[in-house]
């Protein structure tokens, strides 16, 4: 016989915890429980599943085809064929330390996802960081009944969305309109410049900023970039697995690239089969960490003033559309597939190229070996003429 039990929840309103439990022998062999708003609500549910695990071989099914959440959650991972993104692969494992990720799939509709976001935003997020784990645990609401005919309901997922929007839990992330001034970017090249005179090894960050500012390629796209990739007379570069809605991995582009980002990525030495060989969470700790010691960026401070490496893309877009290049023309740099896309980039400031004359685009462009770093991190002088390049792009 199941049991229905009221319990308060943290805003104050009660929820209704339909249990069953079934002993075999002494032992408990199956347990079933759902969280539902209305008694009488719990009640019927506890009716129907009760008559539902009372037919010849129910139990035996449930075991087969029933499996926890977090079961689920793992198959996904280990399943997919297409490489699960480092940000995804977080949040699913950060489910799985919910109760939510404990329940059977038979015991997961509306209710227990509404509960379990609400959960989420208690710990402290933002209600577009709750979007963003339903948005990845949709992902496997989607496939797990067609791909493994395990019983959880798309449609429980669709209807928590539409209560937990009315209740305000979720929200889209607003998008950003923010561009770093020429200000900001002269006192990160000089911060840059004199952690490079200090420590030799240290990640020629004045080079990635001025590359992803005129390239327009995000952290993970520069360091992925091969020299194969480098179409020195096309002036233009193959830009692995683009970031785009339902499609990332495997998707390559041919992107071009302005001459100002091709001057750079010529002048990084030959030292792997990558241009830019480091990783993103060396890059983006180093732009941080600058940001916050010439505050740019604080704790304290709100999310949209904080200076980020990807609002370098935010202006290098802007710009070409500053200096009058068409829609296509911008496109192809960026690699945005419709105008819709661009729209949020055209913020504005002036007309015309505002990086024509400044002394930091060709200081960039010169072989590390070549330069002489002050300790403030001032322009350098050259010590001796750039290399020529070959055609073929060899040093």
């Amino acid at each position: 016989m199941g049991t229905i039990n009221e319990r308060k929840r943290k805003d104050g309103t009660s929820a209704y915890l339909a249990q069953i439990v079934i002993k075999r022998d002494g032992k408990i062999v199956h347990r079933d429980n759902r969280t539902f708003d209305r008694r009488q609500a719990a009640a019927a549910w506890l009716e129907k599943r009760e008559t539902e695990l009372a037919k010849p071989g129910a139990l035996e099914q449930i075991k087969a085809g029933d499996p926890t959440l977090d079961k689920v959650i793992d198959r996904y991972i280990e399943e997919s064929e297409k490489e699960i993104g480092k940000t995804k692969a977080q949040v699913l494992r950060a489910i799985k330390e919910f109760p939510i990720a404990k329940m059977h799939c038979s015991q997961i509709g509306r209710a227990e996802i509404v509960e379990f976001a609400q959960e989420k935003l208690a710990t402290g997020v933002e209600p577009q960081t709750v979007g963003n784990y339903l948005s990845h645990l949709g992902a496997i609401f989607s496939i797990a009944r067609p791909a493994w005919k395990y019983p959880l309901v798309p449609q429980g997922m669709a209807d928590a969305w539409i209560v937990l929007k009315k209740l305000g839990t979720v929200r889209k992330s607003r998008e950003r309109d923010q561009r770093p001034t020429i200000e900001q970017l002269e006192a990160l090249m000089a911060h840059f410049g004199d952690r490079q005179a200090r420590r030799s090894t240290a990640i020629p960050m004045q080079k990635i900023v001025i590359f992803a500012l005129f390239s327009t390629r995000r952290q993970e796209q520069i360091v992925r970039i091969r020299w194969d990739d480098l179409d020195i007379p096309g002036k233009r570069i193959l830009v692995r697995d683009m970031k785009n809605p339902g499609e990332k991995t495997g998707n390559d582009v041919w992107c071009d690239l302005p001459q100002e980002g091709l001057d750079v990525a010529l002048s990084m030495p030959r030292l792997a089969d990558e241009i830019f060989p480091y990783t993103t969470d060396a890059i983006g700790a180093a732009f941080t960490r600058a940001c916050q010691l010439l505050g740019f960026s604080s704790s304290d401070g709100p999310a949209a003033m904080n200076l980020r490496f990807h609002d370098l893309r935010h202006e290098g877009i802007s710009r070409l559309f500053e200096m009058g290049q068409s829609i296509p023309h911008v496109a192809a740099v960026s690699g945005h597939r419709s105008w819709q896309s661009l729209k949020r980039y055209t913020h504005l400031r002036q007309v015309g190229d505002k990086y024509a004359a400044w002394s930091w685009v060709a200081h960039a462009a010169q072989p590390i070996a070549d330069l002489e770093i002050t300790r403030k991190g001032t322009l350098p002088r050259r010590r001796r003429s750039q290399r020529a390049f070959a055609a073929d792009g060899n040093t």
